[in-house]
């Protein structure tokens, strides 16, 4: 099957009626899952075609394209970005391509996020025609992840999406951990600090909100120091709003988080309807650091469970530096919250769930008693999942089997 740029612009004609194209180029976004392009009509505007490679992909385009129609014009008033409109799909052999509309911008890597939130750029800003500085990048995340967490569980649960209690987004951590211990691979220091966290009950009060469920910097559409977008919408659900903060924790620049989470705090406190009716729980970046270490231990057990000896030994590698860096690395306090946050419980958390144990025998040796149901069946190539400390990101394939459905972006 052809997959050219001018295959693909034949593509959005087709799919999208009265779209004449005049011009066509690469897409940013193409990776090995999907062949995209950027094309151009006869009026100037701008549409991005992606046709999947692999019928996992086109499962992926379409689960995106039907979430892309549930941000109604009212949904889209609360957010201070843009999202793609769904515009048409079309047949492209056996399996489905996509086209949405385009927005003007690039992703930026997240040491270049982090560079950019640390100091502006005053050109950025040059012809702002405000009177009031324009916010920073860490209060623009803040604003951002604010207005995701906000939206109504309504729009997602009526959408037939995923939605989960913050006893079930614990158990589902269990698992991975209890899955990660059965491969004997992942340093026992590591597994006794995750599964600290997870029998911590104080970790686990939190309320489910609306996530976009694969936020990282690939899903950020930068242009001039603003962010003007956000894709990669395939794993909405109702969750632990920590899961969006996960990917901070890849910067080299520890400070990016926090500055993200002081801005989230803020807006939590104004009285609108861009930003949740309450402050972000004490614990949140704990479960963000978790869900980043965890996304680790994730691409090495993908890598035994495909027999594939080099994501194994590139999964050990980076578990190794992690372990050496959690060595050298003071704990942040337990309790660290910006000021004027205070902690949020549920019905669920109040009532004092005791938190399942898990022996640390278990989880050193990697025995039977380690090993757990098998999760909600994963993807087989979706989106990087964050790292953490600054280290290299795992090549794609390693995001979570319990997001969204199953897939991401």
């Amino acid at each position: 099957m052809s997959t050219s740029l001018e295959h693909l612009a034949a593509v959005a004609a087709a799919g999208v009626p009265g779209l004449a194209p005049v011009a066509v180029g690469p897409s940013p976004d193409d990776d090995a899952d999907f062949r995209s392009a950027v094309v151009v009509d006869s009026s100037g505007r701008r549409w991005r075609v992606r046709s999947p490679l692999s019928p996992e992909a086109s499962v992926r385009l379409e689960t995106e394209h039907l979430v892309l129609r549930c941000f109604t014009p009212a949904v889209r008033s609360r957010l201070p970005f843009l999202v793609p409109t769904a515009a048409g799909c079309v047949a492209h052999g056996d399996l489905h391509a996509f086209v949405h509309s385009h927005i003007e911008g690039a992703p930026l890597d997240i040491d270049a996020l982090a560079r950019m939130a640390a100091a502006p750029d005053p050109e950025h800003h040059r012809h702002v025609p405000s009177a009031e500085p324009p916010p920073t990048l860490s209060v623009q995340l803040g604003r951002l992840l604010a207005a995701i967490h906000a939206l109504p569980t309504a729009l997602v649960l009526d959408a037939d999406l995923p939605g989960y209690t913050t006893e079930q987004c614990r158990r589902r951590r269990l698992t991975e951990l209890r899955r990660a211990a059965a491969t004997r691979r992942v340093p026992s220091t590591l597994l006794r600090r995750w599964e600290q966290v997870l029998e911590d009950p104080a970790v686990w009060r939190f309320r489910p909100r609306v996530v976009h469920g694969d936020l990282q910097e690939d899903e950020l559409v930068i242009s001039r120091g603003r962010v003007r977008g956000v894709t990669g919408w395939t794993d909405l659900h109702v969750g632990d709003p920590a899961g969006d903060f996960a990917w901070l924790f890849a910067a080299r620049d520890a400070r990016l988080a926090e500055g993200v989470l002081e801005a989230y705090a803020a807006a939590c406190r104004r009285t609108s309807f861009q930003a949740p009716d309450g402050a972000p729980d004490p614990h949140l970046l704990d479960r963000a650091r978790l869900d980043a270490e965890l996304a680790l231990a994730q691409w090495l057990v993908r890598g035994v469970d495909r027999g594939a000896p080099e994501l194994v030994a590139d999964a050990e590698q980076m578990l190794a530096t992690l372990e050496r860096d959690v060595a050298r690395r003071p704990e942040p306090a337990p309790d660290a919250v910006p000021q004027g946050t205070a902690p949020e419980t549920t019905a669920e958390s109040a009532a004092g769930t005791p938190v399942e144990s898990v022996p640390d025998a278990d989880l050193r040796d990697g025995s039977p008693g380690a090993a757990a149901p098998t999760p909600p069946a994963a993807d087989p190539d979706p989106a990087g999942a964050p790292s953490v400390t600054g280290r290299a990101t795992p090549p794609a394939g390693t995001g979570r089997p319990d997001q969204g459905r199953s897939t991401t972006s």
